[in-house]
């Protein structure tokens, strides 16, 4: 979402968008799950279990980045912002929701710090791209 938002501000190309979005879900997807494969390994996981781990963590962020590619493609312009951010909103919700009640957590306490460190996320993403824009454009 901050990536959407802040590359929307500062890139007036969907092009662009989705390059960025593209690379993210590889690049920065597998160095995200190689540390957790690591960070698993020093825990003395055992090795199928972490390697199946890391499999999930890869394709799972993997599908993620994809479905908001797919926005990005498919939405107009001008819709685009608000869509994406409900979109990895209500993921990001359910995701909360899920871990919360695993954890025995209270739901809407962990649902509304989550969404609140996502709007500051956003806010800034958007600042950043507007500041890019508006210094280098």
């Amino acid at each position: 979402m901050g990536l959407i938002l802040g590359l929307d501000a500062a890139a007036n190309s969907r092009q662009a968008i989705v390059s960025v979005l593209l690379i993210f879900a590889v690049a920065d997807n597998l160095s995200d799950s190689l540390s957790v494969h690591v960070y698993q390994e020093a825990e003395q996981l055992e090795s199928r279990e972490a390697f199946r781990s890391t499999l999930a963590n890869f394709a799972t962020r993997l599908l993620v980045a994809l479905s908001f590619v797919v926005l990005v493609i498919t939405l107009p312009r001008d819709s685009l912002a608000t869509i994406t951010v409900a979109w990895g909103l209500l993921l990001l919700a359910l995701l909360t929701y899920r871990i919360a009640r695993a954890r025995g957590a209270r739901i809407g306490r962990e649902i509304a710090k989550h969404v609140l460190v996502a709007a500051i996320v956003l806010v800034v993403s958007r600042w950043l791209g507007t500041w890019i824009a508006s210094s280098f454009g």
